[in-house]
């Protein structure tokens, strides 16, 4: 699904014109973007919580010429599935 999808979904659902609907995607977003920044969390119970974690730097592999490499560490953002949202895949399957 596209962004362009979701919104015309999320449009659908909330009977809101497809213009508000595209504000309020990216104000979801715009917000869980700059609160992962700031290193915080977004818990949504039963859906599931977006967070941050600290990679640590590790040994890799070139495949194309098989040379060792250093990995730095990084911060990476995390998503762990809440109960509803897993019963509900797992229903659906």
């Amino acid at each position: 699904m596209t962004k362009a999808e979701f919104v015309d979904q999320v449009a659908d659902e909330s009977d809101l014109s497809k213009t508000d609907a595209a504000t309020a995607v990216d104000a979801v977003l715009k917000v869980i973007e700059e609160t992962l920044q700031r290193g915080g969390d977004i818990n949504f119970t039963g859906f599931g919580k977006f967070s941050v974690a600290d990679r640590g730097s590790r040994q890799g592999v070139n495949p194309q010429t098989g040379e060792r490499i250093q990995i730095q560490a990084s911060r990476v953002p995390r998503f762990s599935a809440g109960s509803s949202l897993k019963k509900a895949v797992k229903n659906a399957a």
